[in-house]
């Protein structure tokens, strides 16, 4: 019997130019925040969860606490999983009164890739159409506005998502109290 999944391939994330190693400067965004974190520690992603909720909550900005925090998790799991060895991961939240952007920045230079879908359950049972890996990077694409990466300069990579914050008046006047 033949399935009628196509073959699972990983299909790139799309990039952008190669970026700078160091976060831009403090002056260009209206709030910034910035840690960088052991890139080889299992507590890496929780660090990064607890920073995000701590940064929405200071920039009062709750009502995207549970997605930035799914979403930097996520980026920074994959960071972890995918990147160890390569020493730092650098997680980067800038606001300004439209958006939110979160990034997380890397060593390693293999590009991000999202599943297309596995054939077949290894027992044979039906088609799974999101295998196991790779379901970090399509959860923050179903959060996030956008999601793109880059080259580093200097190596590495940065996965980048973005929140727009146009959703209404409530959106607007908490962007503009922070």
């Amino acid at each position: 019997m033949t399935s009628p999944w196509p073959p699972a391939q990983e299909m790139p994330v799309p990039a952008v130019r190669p970026t700078p190693l160091l976060p831009v400067a403090f002056s260009s965004a209206y709030r910034f925040r910035s840690l960088t974190l052991p890139g080889d520690s299992r507590d890496t992603p929780a660090i990064a969860r607890h920073a995000a909720r701590d940064t929405l909550h200071d920039w009062e900005l709750p009502g995207l606490a549970d997605d930035v925090e799914l979403c930097a998790s996520e980026l920074v799991g994959n960071a972890v999983r995918h990147a160890a060895g390569f020493g730092r991961i650098i997680v980067t939240f800038r606001f300004w009164p439209r958006w939110l952007f979160v990034e997380v920045a890397d060593e390693d230079p293999t590009p991000p890739m999202l599943p297309s879908g596995d054939p077949l359950d290894p027992l044979g049972g039906d088609p799974d159409p999101l295998p196991e890996h790779g379901r970090g990077l399509f959860i923050v694409q179903s959060l996030a506005d956008a999601t793109w990466w880059a080259p580093r300069e200097a190596g590495g990579k940065s996965v980048c998502c973005r929140f727009d914050l146009t959703g209404g008046p409530t959106d607007a006047g908490r962007a503009g109290a922070a």
